[in-house]
């Protein structure tokens, strides 16, 4: 059932707290943070987290104005979970703990989910004074992103390109060790695990923003490499 736990203390952080607090809350609103999942997809992404734990967070979630579910339109009239305006709002507080967080060690035998991976790629693009500004098309498993600069920030869709300059299909992990080391891109397409097609040249612009020194007053949040 779902949890009415509160810290019964009048501050703001533990009010948030009451909100977000409990355990898997704040994961499902990072999986979020770039579009909206079916369940079975945040299943997927949060192994770790039985189905009754995740109906839990998401009722709980949706209960405080965090989360939305709604119903696509057909032929797929299937129902998703979004993110609604407040809880886009704790998209610094989640750049904030995952800085925080880096400095700790990556426990063995983890591994990435596309968000986090994807979230790190566009802190990073965004942390650079002129990123990349071509479009991409990233397919991370089975879903598939496209990677494009609007307004001259760099932003992440879950769609297909209609036209783009480069593609790339990988795991996370591979991504994720790309983007720590891009030099690694030739050798990963030699060994299949990486797909790439396009303008190459562009690829490795893309790759090469977590390399790069930020542009002053930015910060980024890596993702450790494995």
């Amino acid at each position: 059932m779902p949890t009415t736990r509160s810290y019964g203390d009048g501050c703001p952080i533990a009010r948030a707290l009451d909100v977000i607090g409990e355990r898997w809350a704040l994961l499902v609103v990072r999986e979020l943070l770039l579009g909206a999942q079916r369940f079975s997809d945040l299943r997927r992404a949060l192994p770790g987290a039985s189905t009754n734990m995740l109906t839990d967070r998401l009722r709980e979630l949706e209960a405080r104005g965090v989360v939305r579910r709604r119903t696509l339109p057909p032929p797929a009239a299937s129902s998703v979970y979004e993110l609604t305006e407040r809880g886009h709002d704790l998209e610094p507080v989640l750049d904030a703990i995952g800085s925080w967080g880096s400095a700790e060690p990556r426990p063995e035998l983890s591994s990435l989910t596309a968000t986090s991976v994807l979230l790190f790629l566009r802190g990073s693009a965004r942390a650079q004074t002129n990123p990349p500004t071509e479009t991409y098309r990233v397919q991370l498993d089975d879903r598939v992103w496209t990677i494009c600069t609007l307004d001259g920030q760099v932003e992440i869709q879950p769609r297909e390109a209609a036209a783009p300059d480069a593609s790339l299909h990988a795991s996370p992990d591979t991504l994720n060790a790309l983007l720590h080391s891009p030099a690694g891109l030739d050798a990963a397409i030699t060994a299949g695990s990486v797909r790439a097609d396009g303008d190459l040249t562009a690829l490795r612009r893309l790759l090469q923003v977590a390399t790069q020194p930020p542009h002053l007053g930015m910060h980024r949040t890596p993702a450790q490499p494995s």
